[in-house]
C-alpha cells in the first residue's frame, strides 16, 4: 500500500456497535477513518470538514431514510466514493444517488475488506473492477468506460 495515499474514509452508521467493529476493520485494512455520524446532519459536517475518499453510508438511519441524500452530496459535492450498507437493499434508490454499490447486512470483515480494495481501485485508478462478492455493483458503474463518473 505504500504506492497508494490512505484511504480516507467515513462511517455512517446508527448503530454504535456495527459502527466501531467497522472502524476496527477499516484502520486494520490500513485506512484512516476520519469520523463516524448517525445521522444526516453529522454526516454532512463531517462530509464538510473531511471530504472523505469513502464512505460507508447506511441507508436508513436515526432521522429516517437519509442514506441517499447524504450519498448523493458526498458524490456531487466532494466526489467521495459512497458504498451504502443496508438491512433492506429495496430501499436503494434508482441509480444508487451516485454509490458505486451496496452491500446486504449482516456482513463479514472479508466482505469490508474486498470492497474497501474495490473502491480503492476506483478512487485511485479510476477502473472498476470485478465486484466483490455480496456486493451490488450500481447500474452506472456496468456502463461503458467513459460513462464512469457520475453526473
Amino acid at each position: 500500500m505504500a504506492d497508494t495515499p490512505d484511504l480516507r474514509v467515513m462511517i455512517v452508521e446508527d448503530q454504535a456497535i456495527l459502527a466501531m467493529e467497522l472502524e476496527l476493520v477499516l484502520t486494520d485494512a490500513g485506512c484512516d477513518v476520519v469520523g463516524c455520524a448517525m445521522d444526516r446532519e453529522g454526516a454532512f459536517a463531517i462530509g464538510d470538514r473531511e471530504r472523505p475518499d469513502l464512505a460507508l453510508v447506511d441507508v436508513n438511519l436515526l432521522d429516517g431514510m437519509t442514506g441517499p441524500q447524504i450519498a448523493h452530496r458526498l458524490v456531487q459535492e466532494y466526489g467521495t466514493a459512497v458504498v451504502f450498507l443496508t438491512a433492506n437493499p429495496e430501499q436503494i434508490p434508482e441509480g444508487f444517488a451516485g454509490a458505486l454499490g451496496a452491500v446486504s447486512k449482516p456482513f463479514d470483515e472479508m466482505t469490508i475488506r474486498a470492497v474497501v480494495a474495490f473502491a480503492r481501485q476506483f478512487i485511485f485508478h479510476k477502473t472498476v473492477g470485478q465486484a466483490p462478492r455480496r456486493f451490488r455493483l450500481a447500474p452506472w458503474l456496468k456502463t461503458p468506460p467513459r460513462d464512469i463518473a457520475p453526473h
